[in-house]
C-alpha cells in the first residue's frame, strides 16, 4: 500500500489546522455570538423607564439573556452613557426633544415606544390652572440630567417662567413627591407613564390635584416633539371618578436607543420585547401604535426595521433564541468550510499526483545509485547488498498506483534491466567461485 511521507503528512496537517483556524477567526469576527448579558440605562427608580425595563428583563430572561437595569438620573445621563463605549451600557431610554443623530451619531433607535406625559401636580386647594402662574413658586422639575428637566425647562421658558422668577428644584421620583407632601415644593412636574405606581398613587391621593393645562395644541405646534394628550374622566377609577373631569396634558414620546455596535440578534430580541410590551392599547395610544417603525430624531437599527417589517427569521420562528443562534452559527461554519474546502479538494488530486511523482523520482534516484554501483570488480557480498536494495525498490514501486503515473512503467522496465545485470554479475561470480 502506498504510504505518504511523514513530512508530507505533517505539511498537510498543518495546512488543515491553518484552514480551520482561519475559518474560526473569520467566523468569530464576521458572525460573533450574541452576548449573554447586556445593561440598560433606565432612569430613576419608580419611573416610567424602570417600569418598562422590568418587563423587557422578563422577556429576555426567557431567552437566556440577562438584562441588568442601571438606575440613572434620566434621559440626558442615559444618552451620555450610550455614547461612552466604556460605560458598559448598550441600551437606554431617551425621551423626545433631548437630542438627535447630529449630536449623538453613535446610537441607533428601535423606534418610539410610548407616550410620556408630563403630569403637573399641586396640592388640593391650590388654584393653579396655567403654567404662567408658576412664577415665584417652587417647582420640582426633575434632576438636571433627566429628560424631564430639559424639556420642562424649554416649556416653562415659553410661558415666561425661568430660574430667575421661579425656584426650580432638581428633584424627581419619590424625592419630588416627598418634597410636595412636606411643603418643600409647591408644584411637581413629572414625566412618566400613567401605569407607573408612583403616578397611580398621586392620582388617588386626596391631598394632591392633577392640573389640566390650556393652550397645549399651540405648544405642540411650537415644539414638534410635543403632543397633546387627554386623560378622560374616570379612566383611572370609574367608581371613584378619578380624575373627576377630563384633563389635558403635555406629552412627548420616548425612544429605546442602542449602541451602533450592539449584536443584531440582541437588537432583534429587544424589538420582539417592544412589540410584546408596547404594542398594547392604552389610555393615550391605540393598539399597535407602538413601537413605531421610524424615529424622527435618530436612525433606525437595521435589525429592528427588518423585524418590524418581516417578523422573526425562519430559525427564530421555530427554534428557541439560543438554539437559533447556534444553528445560525453552524450554518455559517458550514458555508465557510465549503468555501475553504472546495478549492482545497479541487487541488487535492494535483497535490496527490505531485507527491506520487516525487516518490517515483526518489525511487529512480535510488535505482540509478544501484546502476552506478554495478562495477566489474564487486565482490559477491557487495552484489548481494545491491540485490537487497533492488528488491526493496521493487516492493516500493509495486505499492504505487499504476494508473496515476506513466513514470511507473519506465521505472519497472529499469528495475528489470538492473535486475538482469545483477543476475548476470552474480552468475559470473558464482562461475568464478566454482
Amino acid at each position: 500500500m502506498f504510504r505518504i511521507n511523514r513530512r508530507y503528512a505533517l505539511a498537510a496537517l498543518t495546512a488543515i489546522l491553518c484552514a480551520v483556524t482561519a475559518a474560526w477567526l473569520a467566523l468569530d469576527h464576521f458572525v460573533p455570538a450574541p452576548p449573554k448579558k447586556i445593561t440598560i440605562a433606565a432612569g430613576s427608580k419608580g419611573g416610567a423607564y424602570e417600569f418598562y425595563a422590568r418587563k423587557y428583563r422578563d422577556i429576555l430572561a426567557r431567552n437566556h439573556v440577562t438584562l441588568d437595569i442601571r438606575s440613572t438620573q434620566g434621559s440626558v445621563e442615559n444618552l451620555a452613557l450610550l455614547e461612552n463605549p466604556k460605560s458598559g451600557v448598550s441600551v437606554g431610554f431617551v425621551q423626545g426633544g433631548i437630542s438627535n443623530s447630529s449630536h449623538a451619531p453613535s446610537v441607533e433607535s428601535l423606534g418610539r415606544i410610548n407616550y410620556l406625559a408630563f403630569f403637573v401636580f399641586c396640592r388640593t386647594g391650590d388654584p393653579l390652572s396655567d403654567l404662567t402662574q408658576l412664577k415665584g413658586r417652587r417647582v420640582a422639575i426633575g434632576p438636571q440630567s433627566s429628560g424631564t428637566n430639559t424639556v420642562v425647562t424649554k416649556i416653562l421658558k415659553t410661558f415666561g417662567v425661568t430660574a430667575q422668577n421661579a425656584t426650580f428644584l432638581p428633584l424627581g421620583g419619590r424625592n419630588a413627591v416627598d418634597a410636595l407632601d412636606e411643603g418643600k415644593a409647591d408644584v411637581l412636574i413629572m414625566g412618566n407613564v400613567l401605569e407607573a405606581p408612583l403616578i397611580q398613587n398621586l392620582l388617588r391621593d386626596p391631598g394632591v390635584r392633577l392640573v389640566s393645562l390650556p393652550r397645549v395644541k399651540a405648544l405642540a405646534r411650537k415644539f414638534p416633539f410635543l403632543t397633546r394628550l387627554e386623560l378622560p374622566s374616570g379612566v383611572v377609577d370609574f367608581e371613584k371618578s378619578i380624575p373627576d373631569k377630563d384633563v389635558t396634558l403635555i406629552g412627548t414620546s420616548s425612544s429605546l436607543l442602542v449602541r451602533g455596535d450592539l449584536h443584531p440578534e440582541i437588537i432583534g430580541l429587544l424589538a420582539r420585547a417592544l412589540v410584546e410590551v408596547n404594542s398594547e392599547p392604552g389610555v393615550f395610544q391605540q393598539f399597535g401604535e407602538f413601537p413605531t417603525h421610524n424615529d424622527p430624531e435618530y436612525p433606525m437599527a437595521e435589525a429592528a426595521r427588518d423585524f418590524y417589517k418581516h417578523g422573526p427569521s425562519l430559525l427564530h420562528r421555530y427554534l428557541p433564541f439560543w438554539l437559533a443562534n447556534y444553528a445560525r452559527r453552524a450554518l455559517a461554519i458550514m458555508v465557510t468550510a465549503i468555501a475553504i474546502l472546495v478549492p482545497v479538494f479541487s487541488y487535492a488530486p494535483k497535490l496527490y499526483l505531485w507527491i506520487l511523482r516525487r516518490r517515483i523520482l526518489r525511487l529512480y534516484r535510488e535505482l540509478r545509485a544501484i546502476e552506478h554501483g554495478l562495477q566489474p570488480d564487486l565482490q559477491q557480498a557487495q552484489l548481494a547488498t545491491l540485490q537487497d536494495d533492488l528488491d526493496r525498490i521493487d516492493r516500493a514501486s509495486a505499492a504505487l498506483p499504476m494508473r496515476h503515473s506513466d513514470l511507473f512503467f519506465t521505472l519497472r522496465i529499469h528495475i528489470e534491466q538492473t535486475r538482469n545485470r545483477l543476475r548476470s554479475a552474480l552468475d559470473v561470480k558464482n562461475h568464478q567461485s566454482a
